[in-house]
């Protein structure tokens, strides 16, 4: 089974086919990425480098912007993504207890 699906040729994102362990190499396209962190089946993988600020593409379409540089190979998810059209929002450790606060939010 392969590793990595390209759903358009314009994405700057692969989905993930199967779960990808941490230090493992994949391949896509003649292009060999060094994983960094675990990534589950159906998150996304930066097929190349974006740019803080950066629109990324899936499905050829914008579905937000890297709030931070992404290498190439790089998990993509709400910890460097964030949506130009929802809130995003992150999952908060307090004491004994957990709750969720928008991105833009999240330094206040």
């Amino acid at each position: 089974m392969k590793a990595l699906l390209l759903l358009s040729p314009q994405d700057y994102c692969l989905i993930a086919c199967r779960d990808l362990a941490q230090g493992s190499t994949v391949e896509f396209a003649g292009q060999h990425f060094t994983l960094t962190q675990t990534v589950p089946t159906g998150y996304k993988v930066a097929r190349c480098a974006i740019a803080a600020g950066e629109k990324v593409l899936r499905y050829g379409a914008s579905i937000g912007s890297a709030v931070q540089p992404i290498a190439a190979g790089e998990m993509i998810h709400t910890h460097n993504l964030q949506s130009d059209y929802l809130p995003t929002y992150l999952r908060e450790s307090g004491a004994g207890s957990k709750s969720f606060v928008s991105q833009e939010n999240a330094n206040d």
